[in-house]
């Protein structure tokens, strides 16, 4: 496995212990539909939150959350709805980043971007 798949392995990992500390309920992790994959799906207050993390070593060509594109946003709301569909859930939906970057002393730090998108994005 390549070093920046295990970086974003460990992002994933950071990213649903910072939402269990944070009292979200991860259901599922890596959920996959078609060619699509939701990172972390997660519950709190009767919301189900849509979560897609991104991590970067440097933020010096563009921010971790800049790359999720409207592309991005389409296969993320597909899958989203797949999971609605299959799981008979009928609960709001919010779609949120994490973006997970190393400080100037090579710590990574979280930073979460709660509805960060609308599935009227991906139109």
């Amino acid at each position: 496995m390549a070093d920046h798949n295990d970086f974003g392995k460990i992002a994933e990992d950071m990213a649903a212990d910072y939402l269990q500390k944070s009292g979200y309920k991860v259901i599922a992790r890596n959920f996959r539909f078609q060619k699509a994959e939701i990172d972390i799906i997660a519950e709190k207050n009767d919301l189900i939150i849509i979560v897609e993390v991104k991590a970067r070593s440097t933020d010096a060509f563009m921010l971790p959350q800049e790359a999720v594109t409207k592309t991005k946003i389409k296969s993320i709301v597909s899958a989203a709805n797949h999971y609605m569909e299959e799981f008979d859930k009928d609960n709001e939906v919010r779609f949120d980043i994490i973006s997970v970057l190393p400080d100037e002393k090579r710590n990574l730090i979280i930073d979460h971007i709660p509805d960060a998108f609308q599935a009227l994005d991906a139109n």
